[in-house]
């Protein structure tokens, strides 16, 4: 026979005295019981601290929440909120409560739970007393109540919960596991590190991080049959830092040992560790093709300046390690020679060995501040068998990086369209290159010419391989707001797209004696997949779904593209997110966002300012790709240079009205906008402009480019492209007419100004004399520092923070209401 338990939970929502409160009563619950548990043998009467044992120490029994709720049931509650439920008749025993708390808006309040017998009240997995302050943001709250039954409970036991809040907000309780996209789902759980391929192709090797909550994280890597995608080993030592071989299909690592630093291989077949050599030099190595050598890099300490008088030699000296240099130095496997290949003033880098492991290819960038661009890079080839050194180009602008083709008679060149005389130029006359915006040359070492390979070809080029395998030249491009990987023949220079199960590849790796191909990226409404690529069959195979698991119980709302034509005829490229559950006979707030330097906004979830991250807070979100971004083709990309804010902004300005124009459920007296860096200046730039925006965010926004140009570590280098030519002495009226601050007195939009306060690349000084000028004028203005902050914040608590600052101005301004921002920072006055 079992007895009767008379369980009561109610959830009451009170709102502010002046009206009557509003009771919400959780009509359902998942339950859970009963789990038998025992009292401990009874050793003594008393604990070691002279306490009798209770028995609501049998609470301290852990449950897993999830796997127990996992087969739950679901008890239906009465119209008073009442729920009775079957207990044993004899011992004693646990029960599971579970609900969910979802708000629509940020608010503080009570959580109070009463009862007669045992119990212990959880809000997200967090132990809380039975009445307890409450601040919930405008997300998913689980409550769990874990509840002890024993023989002596009557029917009379009860137990309520009441949540009360002085704010009119509308709070629901159910079982609906719905959860919003939060900043939570980015800085939390298991992301890629990186892949690679053996050269086989038989093996991939996946590194992993693990991200948990407060900001605490582990690495580890797996290691899986490149077909089936088994997983053959999955470790945090050795595999985490274990690399390829360049031919043998061994791993290898370093590792402590007895004598000295050992290099170790493990064959993936057995497992079995060789120690190929101990007593190595301490360093960064890379193995020759042939494996027979180890190519250091080793880094020399320069001379120090006093603590007191600090003398700066040129304008790179203020960088940390500026001094320091780097030369190469070989280390032959065979001999245990170890030898210093390259030795001078400047730095030398390793930029390819030949496939035969025969030659290498290095080279040494100089500063010249006198004249653009500002590094000049000079190429060689040495001999490894004689130490013979060629000289390939010295001093040559605009040229970044170089590699062997697979027969060595020929160089891979990155650089800008401005490289080799402007030979990859594609601009209209009287534009300027961009040179964010990357091309690729093939360069033939028999006749010294170079020959453009992307002169035509619209995507920007990230990162290049020429494959030995295929002979293919491998290009991983940003492609308007997607991230693409193309092959092109150097033969005949054709161009190709592979066809990817992805819009944003974020890594990729070749097999270099077979046609195998791993990757891994997300799109606009997906986390991060793995996938294999048959480069013969032209197929994708999905390996590992981590999206399933990251994006478990979330709701996002639709994605659509939207493209307006500008004023010049140009089409310019975007695209929206709608709230979940977006209701188009509403209004709502939107938001705009703009890029950051001149890179495009990709369609990437998971990024710093993700889209569906406010979208989740039921703004519509609007993001565009206005004239001088990269990936949309030379000619578009140059329209960046020398404008700030020219054109740009118009299009911005036009593609909002447009919008809301076109879109109905748009409130248009309720648009607030946010950009970083570049795009930091574009919002304060904008507010100059227009006053069509309720609220504006400037994150380490630039504010003047007369003290911008010169200020930051990489101020100057960024303006020679970014201005190219153009200088405060030669060009004044350009460097106030197009800054915020000298505009400051047109701004009439509440503008929030944040900036990490050891930003090196955009000083802090930008936000200072803004927020300055903007409380001379009496705008509506405020500044928040993140203390111990670079360019991004990057302290989890502090990106928290960070995070929430910006939502609750958007929620002040946007949406009135004022409770979050308040809460954070009270008025004061000093």
């Amino acid at each position: 026979m079992k007895k009767k338990i008379c369980f009561i939970l109610v959830l009451f929502l009170s709102i502010p005295t002046l009206y009557a409160a509003k009771d919400v009563k959780v009509m359902q619950y998942k339950h859970v019981g009963p789990i038998t548990v025992n009292k401990p043998f009874m050793a003594d009467t008393m604990n070691v601290n002279g306490k009798p044992y209770e028995v609501k120490n049998l609470l301290k029994s852990t449950l897993p929440f999830d796997r127990a709720l996992s087969s739950s049931e679901v008890l239906q509650a009465d119209t008073a909120g009442t729920v009775s439920f079957a207990i044993p008749q004899k011992g004693y025993a646990l029960h599971l409560f579970s609900f969910f708390l979802n708000s629509d808006r940020y608010v503080k309040g009570t959580l109070e739970v009463t009862g007669n017998g045992a119990f212990e009240v959880y809000v997200n997995d967090n132990s809380v007393g039975a009445s307890s302050e409450l601040t919930m943001e405008p997300r998913r709250y689980e409550i769990v109540i874990k509840y002890l039954t024993t023989e002596a409970d009557t029917c009379n036991a009860t137990l309520k919960t009441v949540f009360k809040s002085k704010d009119n907000v509308e709070v629901i309780a159910s079982l609906n596991p719905e959860k919003r996209y939060t900043l939570n789902n980015i800085l939390e759980g298991k992301d890629f590190r990186g892949i690679a391929v053996s050269p086989n192709g038989k093996y991939t090797l996946v590194k992993y991080i693990n991200r948990f909550p407060k900001g605490k994280s582990e690495s580890y890597s797996q290691l899986l049959d490149a077909t089936t995608g088994r997983v053959l080993l999955q470790d945090n030592g050795f595999l985490t830092n274990a690399r390829w071989m360049p031919k043998s299909n061994l791993l290898y690592y370093t590792r402590k040992g007895l004598n000295g630093k050992e290099l170790i291989t493990v064959d993936p077949t057995n497992m079995r560790e060789t120690v190929l050599v101990d007593n190595l030099p301490e360093g960064t190595f890379k193995f020759t093709p042939d494996e027979a050598s180890l190519l250091f890099t080793i880094e020399e300490e320069g001379p120090k300046e006093g603590n007191e008088l600090i003398r700066v030699l040129e304008p790179n000296d203020r960088l940390p390690g500026f001094r320091d240099r780097s030369f190469i130095w070989r280390y032959d496997l065979r001999s245990g020679l170890y030898e210093q290949l390259t030795f001078g003033y400047q730095d030398t880098y390793i930029n390819d060995i030949s496939a035969d492991g025969r030659y290498l290819l290095f080279s040494i960038d100089e500063n010249t501040y006198t004249e653009l661009p500002h590094t000049r890079s000079s190429l060689y080839k040495m001999d490894l068998t004689n130490m013979a050194v060629d000289t390939i180009w010295e001093k040559a602008p605009y040229v970044n990086q170089a590699a062997f083709s697979p027969d060595r008679k020929q160089l891979l060149v990155t650089g800008s369209g401005d490289a080799f005389d402007g030979i990859g130029l594609n601009i209209k006359e009287g534009q300027l290159s961009n040179d964010f915006d990357g091309q690729l040359f093939i360069y033939n070492l028999t006749d010294h010419k170079a020959t453009p390979l992307t002169k035509d070809f619209n995507p920007n080029v990230m990162n290049a391989v020429w494959n030995r395998y295929d002979g293919q030249i491998y290009i991983l491009t940003e492609d308007q707001d997607c991230q693409y990987i193309y092959t092109c023949n150097p033969v005949n220079g054709k161009i190709k797209q592979i066809v990817t199960s992805e819009e944003v590849i974020s890594g990729y790796s070749l097999a270099n004696a077979a046609p195998v191909l791993f990757y891994y990226g997300q799109s606009a409404s997906n986390a991060n997949r793995l996938y294999a690529y048959d480069l013969k069959g032209g197929k994708s195979k999905l390996m590992y779904d981590l999206s399933s698991d990251k994006l478990k119980d979330i709701v996002l709302g639709e994605v659509h593209d939207w493209n307006f034509t500008s004023d010049d005829g140009t089409t310019i490229q975007g695209r929206y997110y709608l709230p979940p559950h977006f209701d188009p006979s509403k209004k709502y707030p939107m938001i705009v966002y703009y890029y950051g330097g001149t890179a495009p906004t990709n369609r990437m979830l998971e990024m710093r300012y993700s889209m569906h991250m406010y979208a989740a807070l039921g703004y519509v979100v609007y993001t565009l790709n206005p004239s001088g971004t990269t990936g949309f083709g030379q000619e578009f990309a140059a329209r960046h240079v020398n404008a700030w804010g020219i054109k740009t902004a118009d299009e911005i300005i036009k593609g909002t009205k447009l919008f809301c124009k076109e879109h109905n459920f748009v409130n248009d007296k309720k648009i607030g906008c946010i950009g970083a860096s570049y795009g930091g200046f574009m919002t304060q730039y904008l507010q100059t402009r227009t006053d069509i925006f309720a609220a504006a965010i400037s994150h380490a926004g630039i504010s003047a480019l007369s003290s911008y140009w010169g200020e930051g570590y990489w101020g100057y280098g960024y303006c020679s492209v970014a201005n190219k030519g153009t200088y405060p002495w030669n060009n004044p009226e350009f460097f106030t007419k197009q800054s915020p601050l000298f505009n400051a007195d047109k701004i009439n939009t509440p503008i929030l100004l944040l900036h990490g306060n050891v930003d090196t690349n955009v000083p802090i000084g930008e936000s200072i004399q803004m927020f300055a000028a903007l409380k001379i004028l009496g705008k509506t203005v405020e500044f928040v520092q993140v203390d111990g902050e670079n360019h991004g914040i990057m302290g989890y608590s502090k990106r928290i923070g960070w995070q929430n600052t910006i939502f609750a101005w958007f929620a002040k301004w946007l949406k009135d209401e004022p409770e979050w921002w308040t809460a954070m920072y009270p008025e004061r006055t000093l």
